[in-house]
C-alpha cells in the first residue's frame, strides 16, 4: 500500500491534483460510514464513492479553477452525507473510528489479499499507463497535440487514485491517507529532478514513513499508527522544504532564454523532465 500511495502521489504532485487526493479521502469517508450503517464492508462503501467521485471530477473539470470548483461542490456534498449515515448510526462506535483514523490491528487475512491483489493489479495498470501518464503530466497540450489522450488518461490516473484511497483505509484511515499520498512525493520532488529518481526516492520514504510509524505505534501503544506517519512525514519534508532552495538555485540570467519557457516550474524536475521527454 506504501509503495502505490507514494507512486500515485508523485503523479498528483506533478499534475497539480493534491486538492483531489484530499477530496477522495474525505469522500471515501461517506461512503465508508454508509458501509458500516448498511452491515457490510466499509471497503465496498469506499470504493463505490471514491470511483464515482473520480469519474464526475475528471469529466467535469478540465481548467484548474472549473476542476477546483468541481471538486468543492462534490466534497461538501459527500461530507453531508457522512455525517448524515454516522447520525443514524447507531452499533459499535470502534467500526466508525477505525475508517476514520485508521488500526494496524484491525486488519484480517482477508484485508491483507484484498489490499495485495489490488496492489499489483494497479501496479500493473501505471507500468502500461507510465510514458503516455508522465507525458501528459508534463505538457499535456503536446501531449494531446501529438494524439495522447489526456482527458481519458485523466479519468483513470483519478480512478488509480480512488481504489489507492479505498485499499489503505485499513492502516491509515480516509482522514489521513492524504499523508502517504502527497508526504513522500512531496519530499522526493525536493530532493531529486529527474522524474524516475524522484518515483524511487518517493517509494523508499512511503515505506519507511509506513515501517517506522508501525514500529513507535506499537511500541507506545495507545496512540494510532496514522498519527506517527504523519509526524514523520511532517517532520521530514519541513527542513527539506526550507533548506531545498540551496541546492536548486535558478541559473545565471546569461544562460536564461530570450524566449518564455513553454512548460511549468512549479516543480523542480519539470525542466529536465520536459528535455528527456523531447529527447525521446
Amino acid at each position: 500500500m506504501a509503495v502505490i500511495a507514494a507512486i500515485i502521489g508523485y503523479f498528483l504532485v506533478v499534475r497539480g491534483l493534491t486538492f483531489a487526493g484530499h477530496a477522495l479521502s474525505h469522500i471515501g469517508f461517506a461512503g465508508a460510514a454508509g458501509a458500516v450503517l448498511l452491515g457490510i464492508d466499509p471497503v465496498f462503501g469506499l470504493l463505490v464513492f471514491t470511483t464515482s467521485a473520480a469519474i464526475s471530477i475528471g469529466l467535469l473539470g478540465k481548467e484548474i479553477r472549473e476542476r477546483d470548483v468541481s471538486i468543492g461542490v462534490i466534497i461538501a456534498f459527500a461530507l453531508g452525507l457522512g455525517i448524515l449515515f454516522l447520525s443514524l448510526y447507531h452499533g459499535y462506535a470502534e467500526q466508525a473510528y477505525s475508517i476514520l483514523f485508521g488500526t494496524i490491528l484491525g486488519i484480517s487475512q482477508t484485508d491483507v489479499l484484498v489490499t495485495a491483489t489490488f496492489s499489483l493489479i494497479m501496479l500493473v495498470l501505471l507500468i502500461v499507463l507510465f510514458r503516455p501518464l508522465l507525458f501528459s503530466s508534463f505538457d499535456p497540450e503536446v501531449a494531446q497535440a501529438r494524439g495522447v489522450p489526456v482527458r481519458l488518461l485523466s479519468v483513470l490516473f483519478l480512478l488509480l487514485v480512488a481504489v489507492t484511497v479505498s485499499i489503505s483505509v485499513q492502516v491509515v484511515g480516509v482522514m489521513l491517507i492524504f499523508t502517504l499520498l502527497v508526504g513522500p512525493a512531496a519530499t522526493a520532488t525536493r530532493l531529486a529532478r529527474r522524474p524516475f529518481n524522484a518515483l524511487i526516492l518517493s517509494v523508499l520514504l512511503g515505506l519507511s514513513y509506513t515501517w517506522l510509524g508501525i514500529f513507535l505505534a506499537a511500541y507506545q501503544g495507545t496512540w494510532p499508527v496514522s498519527f506517527f506517519i504523519a509526524a514523520i512525514a511532517f517532520t521530514v519534508y519541513l527542513p527539506v522544504r526550507l533548506l531545498s532552495p540551496l541546492w536548486q538555485k535558478r541559473p545565471s540570467s546569461s544562460r536564461i532564454p530570450a524566449e518564455p519557457i513553454q512548460f511549468s516550474t512549479s516543480h523542480p524536475e519539470h525542466e529536465t523532465a520536459h528535455a528527456a521527454l523531447q529527447r525521446s
